[in-house]
């Protein structure tokens, strides 16, 4: 029989759950963020309380400072199975993603092209639309409209030398489906593209192995990954030489320094190793804390996946049952994340006041994906409402949302 993961271990280590303020709702915004787990609020503190001085420095706390950011990175890298200084931190992957995209501005010819989904957050589509006003060609792999996946064969009518960047979510924050990342990147390797990939919306899910995944960009934000307010960004080490350097000049030889441009914020990055504690704690508490890094959070990214499919299987199959309600994305647990968007008659933002008065803490509206919405005809200004949950739900969770759901709906 598979391992379970054992919930009621995970939630006590969540401070959000003996919250008194918190008490008696059940959180279903997490597509938005999530809480921050107590490896990382005592982090956080730590810094705060002892090491908030300039890191790096000849004395002990700013030692202690400069380590702490350090470990973060390279245990995290460690995880992601990739070396330590393919992996940056910055304010946000929405900035991350800014940040690259001009650096991609100096890099490409006018006339060369990137693709771009209408399946994505705004954050990786905008920054790379914009380049067409420095002549480069923008091309959309478009969505299919009733199932909102991307077809690959698509994708591969839209391939050929001149695309020299692919830019694809790793799943889409309203549609759910987990992309072949794979698959993809082979695709546009074999016409010398490289990939970014937008992992927002599926590591807080289980932290990818990027390695092995092929992908030569990768972003996420440690906001929804259970961390502080941070983007980490894997470049692979070809693609981050070859890309002009973005930092200060004389950080141009770091790698992890050179796509960003202003100072790190110390004690976020510091809490971000929080993280890698928290996934050393699941999996030596399941009897996996002997394995390497990335095989130990391959082993907690698969048992979150169970739990999560365990639990979303009931829902969706509730939600298949009514005709008053439209499901984005699979009609299944499998293949995609618990990220459910519903287009309903009654506005996305109206539905998620209503649950908040049940006790139910969802969200609605567009979530930066108007695209991927009006392909799909569900109209911005109406939005859907998103439930959005991740490991840490329970099933009693899950249950109250359903009763809550025939309730408003």
């Amino acid at each position: 029989m598979p391992l379970e993961l054992d919930v009621e271990f995970v939630r006590s280590r969540f401070p959000a759950f003996a919250e008194p303020t918190l008490a008696g709702q059940a959180f279903f915004e997490n597509a938005g963020g999530s809480y921050a787990c107590a490896p990382v609020i005592a982090r956080l503190m730590r810094f705060y309380h002892s090491r908030k001085v300039q890191p790096y420095g000849a004395f002990a706390a700013s030692q202690a400072g400069g380590a702490e950011m350090d470990e973060a990175r390279t245990r995290l890298a460690a995880m992601l199975g990739v070396a330590d200084d393919e992996l940056s931190f910055g304010p946000s992957t929405t900035a991350n993603t800014y940040v690259l995209a001009q650096a991609f501005r100096q890099h490409l010819r006018p006339g060369e092209a990137i693709i771009v989904t209408d399946q994505d957050h705004e954050a990786n589509s905008g920054p790379w639309r914009r380049l067409a006003d420095a002549g480069i060609e923008i091309r959309e792999w478009k969505l299919d409209p009733a199932s909102g996946h991307l077809p690959l064969e698509r994708l591969d009518r839209l391939l050929d030398e001149k695309v020299k960047l692919v830019c694809f979510p790793h799943a889409s924050n309203v549609v759910g489906e987990i992309n072949p990342v794979a698959e993809i990147a082979a695709l546009a390797h074999g016409v010398g593209a490289v990939v970014c990939v937008d992992g927002v919306s599926y590591a807080p899910h289980g932290l990818p192995d990027v390695g092995a995944l092929g992908a030569d960009i990768y972003l996420f934000s440690a906001y929804k990954t259970y961390g502080p307010h941070q983007g980490l960004m894997v470049i692979r080490r070809a693609l981050a030489e070859a890309l002009p350097n973005q930092a200060h000049y004389f950080n141009a030889d770091c790698l992890y320094k050179r796509f960003t441009p202003a100072g790190p914020d110390h004690a976020q990055i510091a809490a971000c190793a929080g993280m890698a504690d928290y996934i050393d704690e699941l999996a030596a508490h399941h009897g996996a804390g002997e394995r390497a890094p990335a095989a130990r959070a391959g082993f907690v990214h698969d048992l979150m996946r169970a739990h999560e499919e365990r639990l979303l299987s009931p829902l969706m199959e509730r939600l298949r049952a009514r005709n008053d309600v439209r499901v984005l994305g699979p009609q299944s647990a499998q293949g995609r994340a618990p990220t459910v968007a519903l287009a309903c008659e009654r506005p996305g933002a109206e539905l998620a006041a209503a649950l908040a008065g049940q006790g139910i803490m969802a969200g609605g509206g567009t979530f930066y994906a108007d695209r991927a919405l009006s392909a799909q005809a569900v109209a911005p200004g109406h939005g859907v409402l998103r439930l959005s949950f991740v490991h840490y739900t329970s099933e009693a969770e899950l249950d109250r949302l359903i009763g809550a759901l025939d309730r408003v709906l």
